[in-house]
């Protein structure tokens, strides 16, 4: 995280805060030049107990000049907690201290205040890091002892680039000062634009500590880079985890950075045991190679096992409307060429680039007490992330910036987000849309609108967005069949009463589709329709007769026939898909249920009590949903919800019946058995996959089905129509 303090005017954005007072610019700073604060939030001791159990869940606050420039995470149930979380300022005044607070976390509560220190930092020595040991203290009881904070501290002058980078922020801010916004000024762009990626493979561990009495350990490893975080999965009651997960971060700063690696033991129903840390230097790593790296443990037993790849930035960027790469005939013909079928074994992990072009949005929600909102936008595609800068103070905000991502999957979603911007809290929710890559038309410009948290129902207001995807069909379809990029900054999953229920009745919807079929079929032997029945007579005979002469070929060729006859049926106007309808009204009741587990008291308690079981509890729910998804994702293979993957799957079954037909069974298997058991023996480190399910993983469930469904916009706002700039 990096911050940038001026004296000019204020935006709040991921890993960038711009901050000062707007009547400020005359005032000189204290001391010419920059300075780069670094901090390292070591530990608390000692904190002060706000829970009834006799415990808190701490987490820290920085400010400078009443602004809010880092927040940690929270540490559960623990009154000595450890923090080692790294942060860079840049400063261009000394005479503000640092104001550190501390809070308890309390879920759907108002957090409490835990105690507050002072940093000066005009007292710091520069250029040395120095350990600092700050006693909180509470202002309105001075005399309560709540405990102290650990910090290293390190202060740098800055010169050069920084004072011209804040002289242009300066007057960029003048210059729109009158619009009630800031224009998108290249510190803003430099904070959001990685330079680098850096490919983790978490292989395994070795020799790890016991702490369960059975004399194993159920371990996971947690993963950061910044603000970047990963969570890999929990393998049970071993010593010698193998994990196989791959994953990316996103390197923003030229000089690499370090990966803080920590190991935990699960454990249900209590907090989870540390097991060890250790962390990687990715300054001295050449680029475009894997390095190995066994690390052992600090403060535990043990080795990790990981395998890093540092490489080059991708495509992405962040323009000016009247400045884009699509609308240059030039430039759009260099990309169609390099996405040509005659480039499709080169990269193939480069499978596509999006253009997505942020217009504005109209009729938003009232945020703020005087009825107005400062709107910024977040564009997401998997892992990426970038933003626009907020437009205050309005409600029918223009933005007209064009972001540009290169597409790893072309079955990701791309997800648009707009958020109101708070000074001193985090950004509230305005509303969403979710657009899959393969849903969008080239070129047309489209309001949408916006929805709820879940996507499931709608919210106020709606955002005209024109999006261009520009991909690779052949290597579009390899990748269909990797394992899918997991997404590493994710919602905790929780208890909830309707999702168990929902899921619960997904699973039903399965289970009766199959009474209903064979329901259908008993219905024939009892000629409850002379028709049905004469023509289940003669299909039956014709397969017993079949089954005679039956070769193992004609499976895959079999699957083929309820894909041609829903496509037939789909081409001739009769849509065998399923109406989303009973699906929705399935969720309807989601978001609502969601605010109340955390309002209603009744509800409140009702989660209180599963608490002890809360793991058991999610388990069950995400066992039910992946039964349903599943389920549903085979019949949407089968019923051309996507017709990509659809094609695809009769390009695989045309290619397994020609395979089985010419080649005998025997060798098939041999070849399968013999790169199953010498696939570890050529690549050691190789990352297992089944590509059957990582096929069936790109293809929406009904739920998903339902999010991704754009909602009927009023006709009043029109693309071509262009709202009066009304702040109110």
């Amino acid at each position: 995280m990096i911050v940038w303090l001026t004296s000019s005017c204020c935006v709040s954005l991921q890993g960038i805060n711009i901050a000062g007072s707007s009547n400020a610019e005359t005032a000189p700073p204290a001391n010419p030049g920059m300075y780069q604060l670094d901090i390292t939030l070591k530990r608390g001791h000692n904190l002060a107990i706000r829970d009834r159990g006799g415990t808190s869940d701490p987490y820290v606050k920085f400010k400078i000049a009443g602004k809010e420039v880092f927040r940690s995470r929270t540490i559960n149930k623990n009154l000595n907690p450890v923090w080692d979380e790294r942060v860079s300022l840049l400063v261009d005044s000394l005479r503000e201290p640092l104001y550190v607070k501390v809070f308890d976390y309390d879920f759907g509560l108002q957090d409490d205040f835990m105690g507050s220190a002072y940093l000066y930092l005009e007292s710091l020595e520069h250029q040395r890091t120095l350990d600092v040991t700050l006693d909180l203290e509470d202002p309105q009881y001075p005399e309560h002892n709540l405990g102290t904070l650990e910090l290293a501290v390190t202060l740098s002058p800055k010169e050069g680039d920084f004072r011209e980078a804040t002289m242009h922020l300066k007057r960029s801010c003048k210059r729109s000062s009158k619009h009630s916004s800031m224009r998108l000024s290249d510190v803003h762009k430099k904070a959001q634009l990685w330079r680098g990626i850096v490919s983790i493979s978490l292989i395994e561990a070795h020799d790890l500590q016991p702490m369960d009495a059975n004399g194993f350990s159920d371990p996971y490893v947690k993963f950061r880079l910044g603000h970047q975080k990963y969570k890999s999965k929990t393998i049970p009651k071993t010593l010698n985890p193998q994990w196989r997960e791959q994953f990316d971060f996103h390197l923003y700063e030229e000089q690499g950075g370090f990966i803080d690696i920590t190991v935990w033991d699960k454990d249900a129903g209590k907090k989870d045991d540390f097991m060890g840390r250790c962390s990687i230097d990715l300054s001295p790593l050449s680029k475009e190679h894997t390095h190995k790296f066994d690390l052992p443990l600090e403060e535990g037993e043990g080795m990790l096992v990981l395998l890093v790849t540092l490489t080059g930035a991708a495509a992405v960027s962040i323009s000016d409307l009247s400045v884009n790469i699509l609308d240059d005939t030039h430039e759009r013909h260099q990309i169609r060429q390099r996405y040509s079928v005659l480039r499709s074994f080169h990269n193939l992990k480069d499978v596509g680039v999006v253009q997505v072009k942020v217009i504005r949005s109209e009729g938003l929600m009232a945020a703020d007490v005087t009825g107005k909102s400062d709107p910024f936008c977040v564009v997401e595609l998997s892992n990426d992330r970038l933003q626009t800068h907020t437009v205050y103070k309005n409600l029918n905000p223009e933005w007209n910036k064009v972001f540009t991502f290169n597409v790893k999957d072309i079955h990701s979603v791309l997800e648009v987000t707009v958020y109101d911007e708070d000074r001193d809290r985090s950004a509230d929710f305005l509303g969403k849309v979710a657009i899959p890559l393969l849903n969008i038309q080239n070129g047309e410009r489209k309001a949408y609108a916006l929805k709820s948290k879940e996507l499931t129902g709608p919210t106020k207001g709606v955002i005209f967005l024109e999006i261009d995807v520009i991909f690779n069909a052949v290597k579009a379809g390899f990748m269909t069949l990797i394992p899918k990029e997991q997404k590493y900054i994710e919602d905790e999953p929780r208890v909830s009463k309707q999702l168990l229920l929902q899921n619960f009745n997904r699973v039903r919807r399965c289970i009766l589709f199959l009474i209903n079929a064979g329901c259908y079929i008993n219905s024939c032997f009892e000629w409850d329709s002379t028709q049905r029945s004469i023509c289940s007579f003669l299909v039956l005979m014709s397969l017993f007769w079949w089954c005679g002469t039956l070769k193992l070929y004609m499976i895959p060729l079999v699957l083929l026939l309820p894909l041609a006859w829903n496509y037939i049926l789909i081409s001739s106007g009769k849509d065998t898909r399923q109406d989303v309808q009973a699906m929705e009204d399935l969720l309807e009741n989601e978001d609502e249920d969601y605010d109340k587990d955390d309002k209603d008291p009744e509800r409140k308690g009702f989660i209180n009590k599963l608490y002890a079981i809360q793991d058991v509890c999610i388990s069950v729910q995400n066992a039910l949903d992946e039964v349903a998804s599943y389920g549903e994702r085979i019949k949407n293979t089968f019923n051309w919800t996507v017709p990509f993957l659809s094609w695809l799957a009769i390009v695989a079954l045309c290619v397994a019946t020609v395979l089985i037909y010419y080649i005998p069974l025997r060798y098939i298997v041999l070849a399968w058995g013999v790169n199953k058991f010498s696939k570890k023996l050529r690549d050691p480190y190789t990352i297992d996959n089944n590509e059957l399910l990582d096929f069936l993983s790109r293809v929406p469930s009904d739920v998903q089905v339902v999010q991704y469904r754009e909602l009927k916009v009023d006709p009043s706002h029109s693309p071509n129509k262009r709202k009066k700039n009304n702040p109110g």
